[in-house]
């Protein structure tokens, strides 16, 4: 009898979707899904490298790895994700001897192979044979966390080379998906109730698929010559039972008339997440973010210009190498002029194999890196707070994701989390809520239609 598995995910969406993947095909080789690392034949850490902090999650771990292989001396372990892919040097590997499987996300497709080389009764091995056929991960069908939101990735990597980044390393350059398998699995899960997607990638707004002139339609209003995902946006919008889309993470640099036409279609969530990472110009150039403060702004202005009422977050990172408090405060004044509904605030740590580690010296101790950070945390929540206010009295379409004990809530179309007095038959379903209180990060209403 085939074993038993568990999947351990860290990090981003994109992450998360990887591991909806490995889920699938680990269940279609005959492996069950457990909670619980106790009574599991193969654990599987799908890694993060975004900061180091992340990676020294997975160092933790790693301590406890022997207590549990004493338990069962054939558990397998495989780590994925970040981690794996750019270990180009065999140094992290060699830090977690007790990793029996080590290997780059694009090497999914290799993995019940190996299982089976390592102990061939984790799976069925008739099953192992039909999952020999995927030519790229992609290809692998997702088992989605539900049946009403699915993250569908268009593309993987990244060609930018931001200085402080791992994702060029860890994923390798930018492939985009071809446009037709992104259509036709948006129409299979739409088909079985999906009303939300989160479109996912690198440079998700620098989508050039190899059969844009084939897979896209001919009536298709929107450029399809090089960038093509403000096309890929119109075809989504045409698909019946489609009501939410959103997509994470663009590039100011590709964020143009096209892309932001595509916001103002009808379907896409009322929310635009456009990472600036610095406020200065010079910090930018070391960053090596192609665009200026000034050209970030005015980016800013143009899409609320299209969608005035629009919710916008951002990244941000204090302290990166060489940042003086003139150069900070420059990233607090955008921050003030763009007036963001949130932004998710990183302190730098150095990413070995990057381009910062190698020329740059991470002169920001740590103590001003949080200093820094306190400054821009204080002023998101007074500007998230006070923007929220605006809600008040307002009616918000909140797709419901979870209900305990009689209080629901789930997301509105600005991205907003909802709290409200409902029932668990309200999870999944689209219901409108008459907000009538705002906090910083939750607002409170009651039912006025469903």
């Amino acid at each position: 009898m085939p074993g038993n598995f568990k999947i351990t995910t860290f990090g981003c969406q994109m992450n998360k979707s990887d591991s909806e993947r490995l889920k699938n095909l680990l269940s279609r080789c005959g492996m069950q899904e457990i909670e619980e690392e106790s009574d599991a034949d193969l654990l599987v850490y799908n890694t993060c490298s975004v900061r180091q902090t992340a990676e020294d999650r997975m160092y933790g771990i790693h301590h406890n790895l022997e207590e549990l292989k004493r338990q069962n001396p054939n558990l397998v372990v495989a780590i994925t994700g970040c981690m794996a892919g750019r270990d180009k040097d065999g140094k992290i590997r060699e830090r977690l001897p007790l990793v029996d499987l080590f290997f780059p996300t694009e090497e999914m497709v290799y993995l019940p192979q190996r299982l089976s080389e390592l102990n061939q009764k984790l799976l069925d091995p008739q099953a192992v044979g039909e999952q020999s056929e995927y030519s790229h991960y992609l290809k692998i069908k997702p088992t989605y966390q539900n049946t009403f939101q699915a993250y569908i990735a268009i593309s993987n990597g990244c060609n930018k080379f931001c200085t402080y980044c791992v994702v060029p390393y860890s994923r390798g350059r930018q492939k985009d998906r071809p446009a037709a398998d992104v259509i036709e699995e948006v129409r299979e899960v739409v088909a079985h109730g999906c009303v939300e997607i989160t479109l996912l990638g690198q440079t998700v707004n620098l989508y050039n698929p190899p059969d844009k002139t084939t897979a896209l339609r001919q009536d298709n209003p929107f450029d399809r010559s090089k960038n093509c995902f403000g096309a890929l946006m119109w075809e989504l919008n045409q698909i019946d039972g489609l009501r939410r889309i959103h997509f994470t993470a663009p590039h100011p640099q590709h964020m143009d008339d096209e892309t932001i036409a595509a916001l103002a279609l009808p379907n896409h969530m009322n929310y635009l997440h456009l990472p600036v990472q610095s406020g200065s110009n010079a910090v930018l150039k070391r960053m090596n973010r192609p665009y200026t403060r000034e050209h970030y702004i005015v980016t800013i202005k143009k899409v609320r210009e299209k969608c005035p009422d629009i919710a916008i977050g951002t990244d941000i990172i204090v302290g990166f190498c060489g940042e003086t408090e003139e150069q900070f405060e420059e990233t607090v004044s955008l921050y003030k002029e763009c007036d963001f509904d949130i932004a998710y605030l990183a302190m730098y740590s150095v990413r070995s194999g990057t381009g910062a580690s190698k020329l740059y010296k991470d002169d920001i101790s740590r103590v001003d890196k949080k200093r820094r950070w306190n400054v821009l945390q204080k002023l998101m929540e007074e500007t998230v707070l006070r923007k929220n206010q605006r809600y008040v009295g307002t009616t918000a379409e909140v797709l419901v994701d979870a209900c305990e004990k009689g209080l629901c809530s789930g997301n509105s179309r600005e991205m907003k989390r909802v709290h409200f007095r409902g029932s668990e038959n309200m999870i999944g379903k689209l219901v409108n809520v008459k907000i009538n209180r705002a906090l910083e990060w939750i607002l409170y209403g009651s039912v006025s239609s469903f």
